[in-house]
């Protein structure tokens, strides 16, 4: 069987074997994730009040620490000092040190935004000169794309890049802002735009080249240990050796960079989650209101169960999505293609599913952190506990690596845009739904079998989104771009589809060798799967409502509930059930 490709799924039934569970990690990747807890714990936590007050020094000091552990150069080369693993562990890594607050922003930048261009764009010399130090720590790095007028648009950036006279240099100036390890980056990758271009081209200067200045510390919400700071380029000369790829493609490596930051964000709230889950299951035993523990309580069970449902199911879509970037990397390097140029092909087919990945994951842990500061109560609100931190820390998530808002656009756009190319057939399929809606519902006897049943209620919401999509994409053709909410909407569906079906996938082949240890696990799978259809239908019915009426708008709100329709499950028993889990463990432990 072909090797499946972002956006596939709408159109395509997955099977257990195209996709990786977390109870599937090899003893090597186990101990790797051991590494990252353990420096969590012994790096981070306990400094953490001296890490959020900036204290000078610090931060690049157990970044360092973290080179010397190899932990900095996970996808570099051997070659060039790094570890040369696979995606899917390199992911495992930044899930781990998710839950090290402002230090897995520090480290997320350093070595996604920070290392990766040099890694996949530079030449020979560039890797050799750059990324060997960028994997040990020997160097540090930042990024800098982001202007006071050019934030989504990026491509809109004022920075210019003027060539010397005698066609040695290019002369840079212009202002850069929230910019991510400013404070200390030995290495900055710098997007200007040469004469008029209209595309940027990105290159790489050093912290000693003159007329580099920093504006002071940016005071923030949350993530106070991150550097961030404004970056001024006064006339900075830089050798024509330094542009990093060619002249005009620095717009297109600002996209392939940020489809990598994007599902890398994903992996970092989840491990986020987990912790923060952890924090609200200890507090919810040790505190105690009208005589018992308040873990008692069926309203904190009920948060302890949503969370937990949550965070699984986003787990599963990562690695899910993780495993299948590698395969398709592993395809390009078989049929020939560079392995640089395989990397980042592999991750650009699946675009859709990273900004996807995104959202879901920053608006998971957003809902975990709340709920955690809810269970904690008077003390959640109070500096002195974790879940305080944690909840200003998760907010940025949403509006880094392109807003929650731009990423559900981009989902649908790049989805319709691969099906315009001819690598995804939603027509052919999208026509079958319409013509499903004429015909007479199937009222055979749903399958005894659970799995089968959950993966026939996914297939219905793939209908409920290709009926809404294809039907809003003929209606509103050109105008369809403009009507952001029904994107939305559409994009919504588009994601809480691939959750569900990735949820369904990997309890079904947990099952399949653990059949006697996954009763919790089949209870999250249930009540995320009902759920999600509740959300879908109400997603589709507010697109319906935006661009049709009459007849037309019956019909297909009729084959919406069909499309989304589910199963009665009491999700009050399953959520609780879930909690006594957690409870028991002491810890998140799914």
């Amino acid at each position: 069987m072909k090797a499946i490709t972002g956006g596939e799924f709408l159109i395509r039934k997955t099977t257990i074997s195209e996709v990786f569970i977390p109870e599937e990690w090899s003893e090597e990747q186990i101990m790797m994730k051991k590494t990252c807890d353990d420096f969590v714990s012994q790096q981070i936590i306990p400094n953490i009040e001296r890490i959020d007050a900036l204290e000078e020094g610090l931060m690049p000091s157990i970044l360092k620490k973290a080179g010397e552990l190899g932990l900095l150069g996970v996808s570099v080369p051997e070659d060039l000092n790094g570890l040369g693993m696979d995606f899917k562990t390199s992911m495992l890594v930044t899930e781990s040190l998710g839950a090290g607050y402002s230090f897995s922003v520090a480290y997320g930048a350093h070595t996604g935004i920070g290392t990766l261009p040099v890694l996949y764009y530079g030449n020979a010399e560039q890797r050799k000169a750059f990324a060997s130090k960028l994997s040990t720590g020997e160097w540090l790095a930042c990024y800098c794309l982001t202007e006071p007028e050019s934030g989504s648009d990026a491509n809109s950036g004022k920075t210019k890049a003027v060539l010397s006279e005698d066609g040695k240099n290019y002369v840079i100036s212009g202002q850069k802002m929230w910019i991510t390890n400013a404070g200390f980056a030995d290495l900055f990758t710098v997007f200007a735009k040469i004469d008029n271009d209209e595309n940027l081209t990105a290159f790489l200067l050093s912290k000693d080249m003159a007329g580099i200045e920093l504006n002071a510390e940016e005071k923030k919400m949350g993530i106070k240990g991150s550097s961030t700071r404004q970056v001024f380029f006064n006339q900075v000369v830089v050798p024509t050796e330094n542009m990093l790829s060619e002249r005009g493609n620095g717009f297109k490596i600002a996209v392939n960079i940020l489809n990598i930051g994007r599902i890398k964000l994903a992996g970092g709230v989840l491990g986020g989650a987990k912790g923060c889950i952890t924090e609200a299951v200890k507090y919810a035993l040790a505190r105690n209101q009208f005589g018992r523990s308040i873990s008692k309580y069926g309203a904190i069970k009920s948060k302890l169960g949503e969370m937990a449902i949550r965070s699984y199911a986003l787990e599963s879509a990562l690695y899910r999505a993780t495993q299948n970037i590698d395969d398709a990397i592993e395809d390009l390097k078989k049929n020939g293609v560079e392995k640089n140029a395989a990397v980042l092909k592999g991750i650009a087919s699946f675009a859709p599913e990273c900004a996807m990945l995104k959202v879901y994951g920053s608006e998971t842990l957003d809902f975990v952190v709340d709920e955690s500061v809810q269970i904690f109560g008077g003390m959640g609100y109070s500096a002195e506990s974790m879940v305080e931190r944690a909840y200003r820390d998760s907010r940025i998530n949403r509006i880094f690596e392109g807003t929650n808002e731009i990423n559900r656009m981009l989902t649908v756009d790049m989805i319709l845009k691969k099906a315009m190319k001819g690598e995804l057939d939603l027509m052919g399929p999208a026509m079958n739904v319409a013509n499903e809606l004429m015909s007479i519902p199937d009222f055979s006897e749903p399958s005894e079998n659970v799995f089968e049943r959950y993966l026939n209620f996914v297939e219905g919401f793939k209908k409920s989104v290709l009926m809404i999509a294809g039907s809003a994409a003929q209606k509103l053709m050109m105008q369809l771009a403009k009507e952001q909410e029904i994107l939305m909407n559409i994009a919504d569906m588009c994601m809480f589809t691939y959750i569900a079906e990735s949820t369904v996938l990997r309890t079904q082949k947990r099952f399949e060798s653990q059949p006697e240890n996954s009763d919790v696990q089949l209870e999250m799978m249930k009540t995320l799967v009902v759920d999600l259809g509740d959300r879908i239908h109400k997603c589709g019915k507010d697109a319906l409502y935006a661009f049709t009426e009459g007849d037309e708008q019956r019909m297909m709100l009729m084959g919406l509930r069909r499309f989304t329709r589910t199963e009665a499950h009491n999700v009050k028993d399953a959520r609780r059930k879930i909690a006594d889990a957690l409870i028991q463990a002491e810890e998140y432990c799914f």
